[in-house]
């Protein structure tokens, strides 16, 4: 589902995902943790370092099946070359990035 809703337009994407997640409660940061675990423990593309789109997007439906619900992001480096990033936050904090918390800038959230 992650794969197709990735080769999807950005606007499709948060519509999709802003339904979705009606009903969810919060996720925290530990069930956010340990969906993305699973997603990069079962998935190559989702586990390597340009899978981001479809890693983060595999996170946010996993963690809707188990009725919680991270904050999906989509961002850009602040710092040149330009280079986009999608991610999941959890009480505020990134899950599981290897850069620090202001590495990015948020375009846009589906809290």
């Amino acid at each position: 589902c992650a794969r197709l809703l990735a080769s999807q337009p950005p606007r499709r994407i948060r519509r999709v995902l802003g339904w979705l997640r009606r009903g969810a409660r919060p996720a925290t940061y530990e069930e956010a943790k340990a969906a993305r675990d699973t997603v990069t423990a079962v998935s190559l593309t989702c586990a390597a370092r340009e899978g981001c789109l479809p890693r983060s997007l595999a996170t946010v439906l996993l963690c809707r099946v188990r009725g919680t619900w991270p904050t999906w992001c989509v961002g850009a480096r602040r710092v040149p070359p330009f280079g986009a990033h999608a991610w999941v936050e959890a009480e505020g904090v990134p899950v599981e990035e290897d850069y620090p918390t202001d590495y990015f800038r948020t375009f846009f959230t589906v809290p």
